[in-house]
């Protein structure tokens, strides 16, 4: 990062680079002094069309304020905006105790799953339904923290019965997609929606004939652009807070439901899958 950046405020130094940005420029720079707390929750596509530019405008800014990109610039403004508390865990003072912290927890948690059940449109909870139980494959890609919540879902649907794989790491899942075909069913999972090397495997997917599902928490992302049906999860994250449990409960209970869901309207064939996968592990078991 350059001395500019490092100034680690920049608010301030937006302030003053102001008046030698273009109009575009100016455009992004009023919406994020606006409201720099909302700021922070933007994907990029979601700033740019609330200043009504292009996303090109955008990174320009980022890079006149001595940023290497977007993401680079929100974790500067989270650091300018947050106290180190506040940063990591939300609302969470310093001075509250163990039972506050446990109570605000749970609220933050409970808050993330109820906002995400709100969001769920039920035509595309069933559309999603009828790809999966005619899919010929379905595989689950998802990097870093959302790479586990991936693995999470294959190991769930493959107790079902299916035929499901699930992949984290960009080559892995660049290769994957390149041999999908029509009747199979990538789920792609980012909380930002914004991850490069999933939505360019997702992308590749969808040319090549895949059903895309994806369960983000931006429907205007990169991701959701790519896919055929969008779960929404509400849970927020700063650049901080990067694989936050509240986000991944989010994903997880919009996976339980689907899941659920597919189960109950193959109960044969599920019911048997869940028993001969539980009777396989029976030895393993004291």
């Amino acid at each position: 990062m350059s001395k500019i950046a490092d100034l680690n405020n920049s608010l301030l130094l937006l302030n003053s680079i102001y008046s030698s940005l273009t109009k575009s420029e100016q455009k992004v720079a009023d919406t994020v002094l606006k409201d720099p707390e909302a700021t922070v929750f933007y994907t990029i596509t979601d700033l740019a069309e609330k200043a009504e530019v292009g996303e090109t405008s955008v990174i320009r800014l980022c890079r006149k304020l001595g940023y290497k990109g977007y993401q680079e610039f929100k974790l500067s403004l989270v650091q300018v905006l947050a106290t180190p508390s506040e940063q990591v865990h939300g609302k969470i003072e310093e001075s509250d105790d163990l039972d506050q912290i446990m109570k605000k927890m749970t609220s933050q948690n409970s808050q993330a799953v109820q906002n995400s059940t709100s969001l769920l449109n039920v035509q595309e909870l069933q559309q999603a339904i009828d790809a999966i139980l005619a899919a010929r494959k379905i595989l689950f890609f998802g990097v870093g923290s959302s790479g586990i919540t991936a693995q999470d879902a294959k190991y769930r649907f493959m107790r079902l019965g299916f035929n499901v794989d699930a992949g984290s790491d960009g080559h892995i899942i660049a290769m994957n997609a390149s041999l999908v075909e029509k009747g199979d069913v990538v789920v792609g999972i980012s909380s930002s929606g914004s991850t490069k090397d999933l939505v360019d495997a997702v992308r590749l997917a969808k040319q090549k004939g895949a059903y895309i599902l994806c369960l983000t928490n931006h429907a205007r992302s990169p991701i959701a652009n790519q896919s055929d049906v969008v779960l929404l999860a509400t849970a927020k994250e700063t650049p901080l807070q990067g694989g936050a449990f509240s986000s991944k409960l989010a994903q997880i209970h919009l996976l339980d439901i689907l899941s659920t869901a597919v189960a109950m309207q193959m109960k044969d064939q599920t019911y048997r899958a869940l028993e001969h996968t539980a009777k396989s592990v029976l030895d393993k078991l004291y």
